[in-house]
């Protein structure tokens, strides 16, 4: 950051910011680290200044051209945490200085059961979190869950408000219940995973990857099926106690391998989906699903009581976000290819 002086009393000065740095997406695939002018809040608004922030495969989907409203310069990041330094005015003074987490989900609307029109998230078209300051309104901010870091709260905003939203929100899970999160080791699936076990459920998970599964059985979870291999979910019933039936799945990918999911669904199961990764489901077979009443649950992101209900879930279970790895703000790019690869089991933060 660069600092001018600002007068706040005959003979007192004080450090005011006046420029910093960030990382900006001047065209596809063309990121750096540049100086921009900082921040100053409008009405409403506060400025954080930011400790950390995290990666989303949205940012990796902006940065690739592949997203709807895209504009150069971009600055991208949907989630952050930091210490607020700078008011607005109408804004409580009793947030300056306080320690705190960014709702990334902007303008919900008034309907619970879904976003409204003016529905945006932080990062595009507003200017995101994978910068020194960010200036955004007082009523997106949340105190930081006294039990975490800097890197761990960065890790939370985006990731837990879906996962949140979809177990919870849209499969209504209980306790008891048998959960199946497929792909395990994306930032989402990781916290289904967690909510899920901290709800008192059974959770079982899917990967390519044996190591990631691995790692899902000591976060709590009963085992893991290789999605790869042919004819893994004939082989669940086996393994998973009750026939090899699941109350609710969590899912992202879509596409080839859906239909399995619906195999795997208990008669009154709900199958929950944030993402078509893998594009849309071909051959849905519509009459196993009405015969066996499963529901086929859409969610995005999660509203602002959403958010707070998430908040309070992740302070009274003490849930820690699975961080994968860290980078200075100079080496986002790196962050990048590491996310684009798919190498990360839990979230990506950059430090600011």
């Amino acid at each position: 950051m660069t600092f001018g002086q600002l007068p706040v009393a005959e003979g007192t000065w004080v450090a005011q910011v006046v420029g910093m740095q960030a990382l900006q997406l001047t065209a596809i695939n063309q990121l750096s680290v540049v100086d921009v002018p900082a921040p100053e809040p409008a009405a409403g608004e506060a400025v954080v200044t930011l400790k950390a922030a995290a990666l989303n495969h949205r940012d990796v989907w902006i940065k690739l051209g592949q997203y709807a409203g895209l504009k150069f310069p971009a600055q991208p990041g949907s989630d952050g945490a930091g210490v607020v330094t700078a008011l607005g005015a109408g804004v409580d003074a009793a947030w300056l200085g306080r320690e705190v987490i960014i709702n990334p989900s902007f303008e919900w609307g008034a309907n619970e059961a879904a976003q409204g029109s003016a529905f945006t998230i932080l990062g595009l078209p507003r200017a995101g979190t994978l910068a020194e300051q960010i200036a955004v309104p007082a009523t997106q901010l949340a105190a930081k869950p006294g039990h975490l870091t800097w890197v761990e709260a960065a890790a939370l905003p985006l990731a837990g408000l879906t996962a949140y939203r979809a177990l919870f929100g849209r499969a209504q899970l209980r306790a008891g219940e048998k959960v199946l999160v497929s792909g395990i080791g994306g930032g989402v699936a990781l916290f289904a995973l967690q909510y899920a076990v901290a709800q008192g459920a059974e959770v079982w998970v899917t990967s390519s990857s044996a190591d990631k599964i691995a790692r899902a059985v000591a976060l709590g979870a009963r085992g893991g099926f290789d999605y790869t291999r042919e004819g893994w979910a004939g082989l669940v019933a086996a393994q998973v106690p009750g026939g090899g039936f699941f109350d609710v799945i969590v899912d992202s990918a879509g596409g080839v391998g859906f239909e399995h999911l619906i195999d795997l669904a208990a008669p009154g199961g709900r199958i929950v989906f944030f993402g078509a990764t893998r594009g849309n489901p071909a051959g849905l077979p519509m009459r196993k699903v009405f015969w066996r009443n499963i529901s086929l649950l859409g969610t995005t992101m999660g509203s602002p009581a959403d958010w707070r209900a998430m908040t309070d879930f992740v302070a009274l279970h003490k849930i820690v976000p699975v961080v994968s790895d860290v980078f200075p703000l100079a080496h986002a790019a790196e962050a990048f290819e590491l996310m684009e690869r798919g190498g990360q089991f839990g979230k990506i933060v950059v430090t600011l």
